[in-house]
């Protein structure tokens, strides 16, 4: 029998998000762990709002936000508090009330800087690769650290001379700029967008871009994401940041024996600083009309050939976080702001990656 449509709306309706939301679906996990994670972070929003005035959107709501930008790979933050007006999904995420209005988009922009003085992107990261830790998900000693390019929110024409400009045609929205016979340079030029961007590419025959330097610690257990910093692009950026990654794993409690990278990290002072700090460079070797400096010592023991397996993980972070993640082309200028995105993302992908683990296992272990 054809079914009909009743053109005659209805006028009153009792909606329960919980039971909307399947009990299967992966949303449920990642909010588990991430309220539990905001949870301690409580202490933390009380010292960064005053006691008296009118209330703010809760800080707990614009980070689970963020994270769902980057979960469902919407474009901007504009885009995504449209979608919240009928996105019944989103709003039992956020623990909204079905009637309340969505927020405006300029709620990101005036807590962003709330938000990067109490470093809550790093502390909310922390709290969320602690509970993993806390249960058994996490391999203690062995990493991989590997870096990317992320490009910056700005165009090549933005790149001009620090002594003035090139010559256009007049044009101050979207002027031509003649490039051809200029040398430019990171000592020479800088972009007028965004003046940390640097001119940067990836080899031989590639393309110049502006761009920064993201670099992620991976820890070889489970592909979990323990740390991501980013920095200004440089040749020895990534050889620049191993020990910088390494310290701080250790701050966090955890105890780094080998450490899996490219032929990028096969230099003597880059093999030579791990080795300084009790790490084994499980670094591919570099052989390349040179002389590696990993030798059979290192090569020799089937720790080496799995951490060059494993290694190889690390890619599939930096796919997720570019494709998923929207972390490809940063909508952010400056250092500050593109870290605290880049540990948003990095939660999310680490959420994403603990649900999956649940799946896998029917429920994650409590903590001990």
């Amino acid at each position: 029998m054809r079914g009909q449509r009743n053109p005659q709306l209805t006028m009153l309706a009792f909606i329960e998000l919980e039971e909307r939301v399947p009990t299967v679906h992966p949303l449920r996990t990642i909010k588990r762990l991430a309220d539990e994670a905001l949870a301690e972070l409580s202490p933390t929003f009380d010292r960064m709002y005053a006691e008296n005035g009118r209330p703010s959107i809760p800080p707990e709501r614009l980070l689970k936000a963020s994270l769902l930008i980057a979960l469902y790979s919407l474009r901007s933050e504009r885009a995504f508090c449209e979608e919240l007006e009928y996105n019944l999904l989103f709003r039992w995420f956020l623990d909204m009330d079905p009637l309340e209005p969505s927020f405006d988009a300029t709620v990101f922009t005036k807590n962003r800087e709330r938000l990067l003085k109490h470093e809550v992107g790093q502390q909310l990261f922390d709290e969320v690769v602690g509970r993993a830790h806390a249960r058994g998900l996490l391999s203690d000693e062995h990493f991989t650290v590997d870096g990317t390019l992320i490009e910056a929110a700005a165009s090549l024409k933005s790149f001009k001379s620090k002594d003035g400009d090139p010559p256009t045609d007049g044009d101050p929205g979207n002027p031509s700029v003649d490039f051809h016979g200029e040398k430019r340079s990171n000592k020479t030029h800088q972009s007028t967008t965004d003046p940390e961007a640097r001119l940067y590419k990836k080899g031989k025959g590639k393309e110049a871009k502006l761009c920064f330097m993201g670099h992620a610690l991976m820890e070889n257990c489970h592909g979990l994401l323990i740390d991501f910093q980013v920095t200004q692009a440089t040749g020895t950026a990534e050889r620049d940041m191993v020990l910088k990654l390494l310290d701080e794993a250790k701050e966090r409690r955890f105890h780094p024996r080998t450490l899996g990278g490219d032929k990028g990290y096969d230099t003597r002072d880059c093999v030579d600083d791990m080795r300084d700090r009790r790490v084994t460079p499980h670094v591919a070797q570099n052989t390349s009309r040179r002389r590696s400096a990993i030798d059979g010592r290192t090569t020799r023991h089937p720790g080496y050939a799995v951490s060059q397996r494993i290694r190889k993980r690390v890619e599939e972070i930096f796919g997720w976080m570019k494709t998923v993640g929207g972390f490809r082309r940063t909508r952010y200028r400056g250092l500050d702001r593109i870290g605290l995105a880049g540990y948003l993302v990095g939660t999310a992908y680490n959420l994403v990656r603990l649900s999956r683990l649940a799946a896998r296992q029917r429920a994650i272990p409590a903590a001990a």
